[in-house]
């Protein structure tokens, strides 16, 4: 699978329009356009995350989830997570670790450079068992039995 984006490319500092808005931060906490290819034959579903591994919580920072996302879908335009872009009827978006759902920008401690790593995953089911309070590790718990592969792209921020 290959994953893009228009609004940054692999490696690249993250724009200020999709980092959080709090924190402070002043960002305007939008979500990345995210679009995906080279998608493996069988796939019913597709799970979308936003992680950092770089926080300082022991066991990172989940910044965004969507899961059930439709076997058709390709691209989550800019704002799907924010409530700027529609999502799929069917799509989920469970509890980000800011304790709300929907997506969470970057919003790293001041002098801390973090990686936020936008992954989408193919799955050979059509929907997981999961619902808005699900937390990041519940949604990965489903997604490691499931999987058909995966594609990520890693943006920074500080």
């Amino acid at each position: 699978m290959l994953l893009t984006s228009r609004d940054f490319q692999n490696g690249d500092k993250l724009p200020m329009r999709h980092v959080f808005n709090g924190m402070g931060y002043q960002g305007e906490n939008i979500s990345p356009h995210l679009a995906w290819d080279d998608v493996p034959a069988g796939a019913k579903s597709f799970v979308v995350t936003c992680f950092d591994p770089d926080a300082p919580t022991g066991s990172g920072w989940w910044h965004w989830v969507v899961a059930n996302l439709p076997a058709d879908t390709r691209i989550l335009p800019q704002g799907a997570g924010s409530g700027l872009a529609a999502l799929a009827e069917e799509a989920v978006q469970t509890r980000t670790d800011f304790g709300t759902t929907g997506y969470g920008g970057a919003a790293p401690p001041k002098g801390d450079t973090h990686r936020y790593i936008f992954t989408v995953h193919a799955l050979n089911v059509a929907h997981i068992d999961v619902d808005e309070n699900a937390s990041g590790a519940q949604v990965g718990f489903q997604v490691h039995f499931h999987s058909l592969g995966n594609a990520s792209l890693i943006a920074r921020f500080s």
